[in-house]
């Protein structure tokens, strides 16, 4: 199995920065892409970036421009830099990671959310 662990949520003021890191382990044998999801109360879960082990980057429209994803495929970890934060920012975020396990087996891996909350 693989694990997935988040650190660096919290409380922000509107414009404020917040730094989100999450380090995958276990039975790793490739990392494909490693990304970032939200999920606010009442809404369903969405994509907010997405960087793969090749280096292509997708961001939802919503946080081009203020967030940056970046990884450190040594160290199987993914980090997302949000900047101007505003009120609809807040959620919990998902770390998630596609992986192949061995050559043939690959699935999506999440961890355990970490609350991002924006006040006005």
């Amino acid at each position: 199995q693989v694990q997935l662990v988040e650190t660096g949520g919290g409380l922000v003021q509107t414009g404020g920065s917040l730094r989100l890191s999450c380090a995958a382990s276990g039975n790793i044998f490739r990392i494909n892409a490693m990304g970032w999801y939200r999920q606010a109360p009442g809404k369903q879960r969405e994509m907010v970036a997405t960087k793969t082990t090749g280096g292509s980057t997708y961001y939802a429209d919503s946080v081009k421009g203020r967030f940056t994803i970046s990884r450190d495929n040594a160290e199987n970890t993914v980090y997302l830099q949000m900047n101007s934060l505003k009120p609809e920012d807040t959620a919990v975020y998902y770390c998630n990671a596609n992986v192949n396990t061995n050559w043939d087996d690959r699935s999506d891996y999440w961890g355990q959310g970490t609350q991002v909350t924006v006040s006005s």
